[in-house]
């Protein structure tokens, strides 16, 4: 899977330019599924243009500036219709929190606590994000073949919201009920210390921006 994929799909939808792309598909219908910034997206495009698999159609504009639209030729639809049959291996999963946990014993119980309270808020937020698509139930005999498959995909998203959500409050009973690490007084203070410290340069590392070249 790559986010080439995405794009051919989409545009395959309908054509696009780079913006709308962004805006229309990857910020509401897919970001769910398959997040991605804007220079990834146009990264992704050009590579396409490149390899024949779409087209770019440059529309003047004489008030605003010209709009590059894309759009799947043959091939590019050849291509996706050739993906969509193959079987995917079970992808590569990493997650940092859990490598985090593996090793957290070393950590004092209130530290551990608030990193998975802070990834408790993150999954509620996604979950909720997700309640909100608007897509017929599965059942609803009004929903066409597309609606069908996509209910589907948001369902397992989810249900994998909702038991990561399970598994981090069983995680937080479990924790809060361990003996706390076995520090001196003076060396539990340097200590607590030095995490929250740690944890202030994570918070602010990842309030900058994080780049990705995925194709």
């Amino acid at each position: 899977m790559s986010l080439a994929n995405v794009i051919l799909g989409l545009l395959q939808q309908q054509e696009m330019t780079g913006y709308d792309l962004k805006t229309s598909c990857f910020d509401q219908c897919v970001a769910h599924l398959w997040p991605a910034d804007q220079a990834q997206i146009y990264r992704t495009l050009d590579k396409l243009v490149e390899q024949g698999w779409i087209t770019c159609n440059i529309e003047i504009q004489h008030d605003r500036p010209n709009r590059k639209v894309y759009s799947v030729t043959e091939l590019g639809k050849a291509e996706f219709r050739r993906w969509l049959g193959i079987h995917q291996p079970l992808p590569t999963i990493r997650e940092p929190l859990l490598v985090q946990l593996h090793f957290a014993d070393q950590l004092s119980n209130e530290t551990i606590i608030h990193l998975l309270e802070q990834q408790l808020t993150a999954r509620s937020k996604k979950l909720a994000e997700c309640e909100t698509i608007d897509l017929p139930s599965l059942g609803d005999e009004s929903a066409n073949r597309e609606q069908v498959m996509q209910r589907l995909v948001l369902e397992l998203v989810i249900r994998r919201e909702e038991t990561y959500i399970d598994w981090l409050k069983a995680a937080i009973e479990v924790v809060s009920r361990q003996e706390s690490y076995p520090f001196t007084k003076k060396e539990f203070r340097s200590q607590e210390v030095t995490e929250r410290l740690a944890l202030s340069e994570v918070e602010r590392s990842r309030s900058e921006p994080e780049f990705k070249i995925e194709f």
